[in-house]
């Protein structure tokens, strides 16, 4: 099936929009369960820069899983519908465990009983993810069911298949590495040596057990969803090319550190070469699965919106985008790399 250029644009900023929220996501809820983990030792400051991350961020991550369902309605309903009612069960529990989160942190500064909202936003954050990611594999096929008109998930099947649990075991390995690599670069710029350690080593760990289970992915695609796993082998070298970005990434962080003066790693290259790595292997997933967003039901021809609809969406989103870009910059600036708001004590 062709696929015209509007629905190339409009399906190229949902997936967008997906790949940013992914990966801040991750970094967010990772941060939560670091900040978890540490809460009780004294002797390392790794629960401070957890926490200095997460108190402005998690707002901002939300406002990209908003711009998902927007877009996603908006440039195609046909798939919004059915995705909206088959996933009402897991989405229901998606957003309940969104809403606890996020109201806990909004009172976690205030709160007496501050370990329990730390405890709450760690142990929801490790849940969230593996929830989120289920939306993968239902698109492949197998698991949605016509009867009357009506489309269902089969909860069974989600539940027995390997494939399904390579990609919940990946994205919470995603998470706790992604997580302990940003916090690792923001414990360099902090000059918090013994965080910096922690979270290097943590990256270290998790790293190649997210490479392995990424591996897995393509194990179990290969048996569950053939079509996918053949369109994504027709154009390997983006896996390839991901696979290398891996290992430069963790190249850099063995080279020298002038800041610490020992050999511990230049943990902002790392980071850089991880997010390419991401966007290597999203990209190839996501031009895999085209023209399906949904197999073999639905397309992106069959779910899009009026071409006049569209290219209304289209110059809104442009100028949203004029109007925002500054402002996320500007918060970058302020929180990201303010050595000042970094380095400050909890």
């Amino acid at each position: 099936m062709d696929i015209t250029m509007d629905t190339l644009i409009a399906i190229s900023i949902v997936w967008g929009f997906v790949f940013i929220y992914a990966v801040m996501a991750t970094m967010d809820f990772g941060a939560g369960f670091w900040s978890m983990i540490y809460l009780n030792r004294e002797q390392t400051k790794a629960t401070n820069i957890a926490n200095r991350y997460l108190s402005p961020t998690w707002e901002v991550t939300n406002v990209f899983i908003v711009a998902i369902v927007v877009a996603l309605f908006s440039f195609f309903p046909g798939a919004t519908f059915v995705l909206g009612t088959v996933l009402l069960i897991p989405g229901s529990i998606i957003l309940l465990l969104l809403a606890i989160r996020s109201g806990f942190l909004v009172f976690s500064n205030t709160a007496k009983e501050r370990k329990i909202m730390r405890y709450i936003s760690g142990i929801s954050g490790f849940i969230i993810p593996a929830v989120l990611i289920l939306v993968l594999p239902v698109t492949h096929g197998g698991f949605i069911e016509k009867t009357g008109g009506v489309y269902q998930l089969n909860l069974a099947n989600v539940f027995t298949s390997l494939n399904a649990y390579a990609f919940i075991s990946f994205a919470i390995l995603s998470t706790l590495f992604l997580s302990s690599l940003l916090l690792a670069d923001f414990s360099n710029v902090a000059e918090e040596e013994h965080a910096y350690r922690i979270y290097r080593r943590s990256s270290l760990l998790t790293g190649p057990l997210s490479l392995l289970f990424a591996f897995f992915i393509m194990l179990t695609l290969r048996n569950e969803a053939g079509w996918l796993y053949t369109g994504m082998m027709k154009d390997k070298t983006w896996l390839i090319l991901s696979v290398i970005m891996f290992f430069i990434a963790g190249a850099a962080l063995f080279l020298p550190n002038k800041r610490f003066g020992r050999n511990l790693g230049k943990p902002r290259i790392a980071m850089i070469a991880i997010a390419l790595q991401y966007f290597l292997a999203s990209y190839a997933y996501g031009r895999a699965h085209l023209p399906y967003m949904i197999y073999p039901d639905i397309t992106v021809m069959s779910g899009f919106t009026e071409p006049a609809t569209f290219r209304a969406l289209f110059m809104t989103y442009i100028v949203a985008f004029i109007i925002l870009f500054p402002g996320f910059y500007f918060f970058w600036k302020l929180f990201m790399k303010d050595r000042r708001y970094i380095r400050q004590e909890e």
